[in-house]
């Protein structure tokens, strides 16, 4: 099965492995979703205190 990917060096989109660029391609989608998830409360602890630097919380 062939995926979406973008390009980490331009942001391009492409259905092979390295861009036109030369640069790796990776997956352009989120991760799936998991209830078992054993980094989330970290994930979320980062993604607030980067809010409370900008001062958007």
């Amino acid at each position: 099965m062939k995926h979406i990917l973008k390009c980490r060096n331009c942001g391009n989109y492409t259905m092979k492995e390295t861009c036109s660029c030369g640069s790796d391609a990776v997956k352009a989608g989120p991760a799936k979703y998991s209830p078992q998830d054993a980094y989330a409360k970290y994930r979320r602890a980062a993604k607030a205190e980067g809010l409370k630097k900008a001062g958007l919380l």
